[in-house]
């Protein structure tokens, strides 16, 4: 938390803020926690509160990877399960709310986990396949990102940037 405020001062010097975490804020798998929306990481506990969703629109999360779920699955921009794009046709460029990545299907043996058949509205893209996430911050302003498929034999099944010109914290 300590370095978040720090890194968040100077925002020139460390632009991205990337956040790693098991347990994901937001899936669409059939079982587990995803039918939950009330998941405790996400709104904290009932008595205690201290949910970080907050925390990661007031530092200006940009990206947040998480694992659990054998699976993979993007979401656009997103803040308290609604939609936050930087525009329609460029749901990546300036967003305004962190974008959050499920990548947890590198070659767990209990198999993938299934999907519920109807993906909600902020699920951008879903799959079952075995794979890994790469990215490269190719600068202050883009981020680019792969999901490679080891079931299609090293296919990328999955690509986006994320550009950001304005490092800040999300004003939602």
């Amino acid at each position: 938390m300590k370095y978040m405020m720090r890194v968040s001062v100077d925002r020139k010097r460390h632009p991205w803020i990337i956040v790693y975490g098991h347990r994901p804020m937001y899936c669409s798998n059939k079982y587990d926690d995803c039918p939950n929306r009330y998941l405790p990481n996400r709104v904290g506990l009932p008595v205690f509160g201290c949910g970080m969703e907050p925390l990661l629109r007031r530092y200006g999360v940009d990206v947040v990877i998480w694992a659990h779920e054998h699976s993979y699955e993007r979401t656009f921009p997103l803040y308290d399960e609604k939609v936050y794009n930087g525009s329609y046709e460029h749901p990546y460029v300036n967003p305004r709310a962190p974008v959050h990545i499920i990548t947890g299907s590198a070659g767990c043996r209990e198999k993938t986990d299934p999907f519920r058949d109807d993906p909600p509205a902020w699920s951008a893209f879903r799959s079952s396949d075995y794979g890994y996430t790469r990215f490269k911050a190719y600068n202050n302003t883009h981020l680019y990102f792969e999901q490679v498929s080891v079931d299609k034999k090293a296919q990328v099944i999955d690509s986006f940037w994320v550009v950001q010109h304005r490092h800040q914290a999300f004003d939602i």
